[in-house]
């Protein structure tokens, strides 16, 4: 309010100065006229400057309007009371050396090998599973309240002994890029000790963009970087006929309790028998390259000919439950 009666004013302020220029008797010289003009004007240019400093709302990053081209949540009227949503994206498995994940889990931690080889009895020897999801969460909501969409991606390491017991699974992701901006799911991921970095998307507001005059079919693009520091990571896909891994290893460590620093757990359960993948329905095999620099890794890695399922799925998540609750799980179905 006060900056529009400065501004005011500024533009009255010719008008003004002429009238009392012409009418006060002591003002009649060419130089005193001049004079006062430029000094009240200046005065006033000063003021309204100085004002608008003090009055401005520091910038703050907002979320770009965008519009997705994801499926509706099927499950959000089944459970309005839960926090449910879809998750959208590419999901794959990356091989490294088991001395390399023994050093980047926390030691404090088991690795599960049995828990893995029995899923996967011909993964190579002395390799270990860690997984990459680049994933686009859309109408996430509970008890009638919808968040904006967001984006996040990260490696995590799956079959990993919390609790000790030689026998529970659970999923560690230590850190997530996600969309700038987006407070309730930054703050959210934040909260379990996961490392978040602000980052930007392409695409903003969907999983993944096809790649236009590709040689393979069915090719599409993902990226994340950091706003701020070295972080970054990118995805490129295309369609495979070859099923390296079978559904039901994704359907195991997908919904493994999730956690960072082991204080409390993430209950996230993919559901894979609603309209948006049951019988495989949205299910598709790919093959690509993924390049991932990004805690707990302490350079950039590029791993190739890697295999996994591009797919959307309908999720109901249960957030920051006590870990030792879930002792002796191992798959949920």
């Amino acid at each position: 309010m006060w900056n529009t009666y400065l501004d005011v004013a500024l533009l009255s302020h010719p008008i003004l100065a002429f009238i009392s220029i012409t009418h006060h008797p002591k003002m009649n010289s060419k130089t005193t006229n001049l004079q006062y003009f430029i000094f009240s004007f200046i005065s006033l240019l000063v003021i309204r400057c100085l004002s608008s400093t003090y009055y401005s709302v520091p910038p703050q990053y907002t979320l770009d309007v965008c519009t997705s081209v994801d499926q509706p949540n099927p499950i959000a009227t089944l459970f309005p009371n839960n926090a449910t949503g879809t998750l959208n994206g590419t999901i794959a498995v990356l091989p490294i050396p088991l001395t390399l994940a023994r050093k980047l889990i926390p030691s404090q931690y088991g690795i599960l090998e049995h828990a893995y080889r029995a899923l996967l009895p011909s993964f190579p020897e002395g390799m270990y599973p860690a997984i990459v999801q680049a994933m686009h969460d859309h109408e996430v909501q509970a008890f009638g309240y919808k968040i904006e969409d967001f984006s996040r991606t990260g490696v995590e390491f799956p079959f990993v002994d919390l609790l000790g017991d030689g026998y529970s699974s659970f999923k560690w992701a230590p850190s997530l890029l996600m969309t700038a901006g987006h407070e309730i799911a930054l703050k959210g991921a934040a909260d379990y000790g996961t490392n978040t970095f602000a980052a930007s998307f392409d695409p903003g507001c969907d999983a993944y963009r096809p790649v236009p005059n590709s040689k393979n079919p069915g090719t599409t693009y993902f990226s994340a970087s950091s706003l701020e520091g070295r972080e970054s990571l990118s995805t490129l896909f295309s369609l495979t006929e070859e099923e390296m891994y079978p559904l039901s290893f994704f359907k195991n460590f997908t919904n493994q309790p999730t956690f960072a620093d082991g204080k409390t757990c993430d209950n996230m359960i993919r559901l894979f028998n609603t309209t948006l993948s049951s019988a495989e329905k949205g299910i598709e095999r790919v093959k690509g390259t993924v390049r991932a620099d990004i805690h707990p890794f302490a350079k950039e890695h590029e791993w190739r000919n890697v295999y996994g399922l591009r797919l959307d799925t309908a999720f109901i998540e249960n957030n920051y439950l006590s870990c030792e609750s879930f002792r002796g799980y191992t798959s949920h179905e």
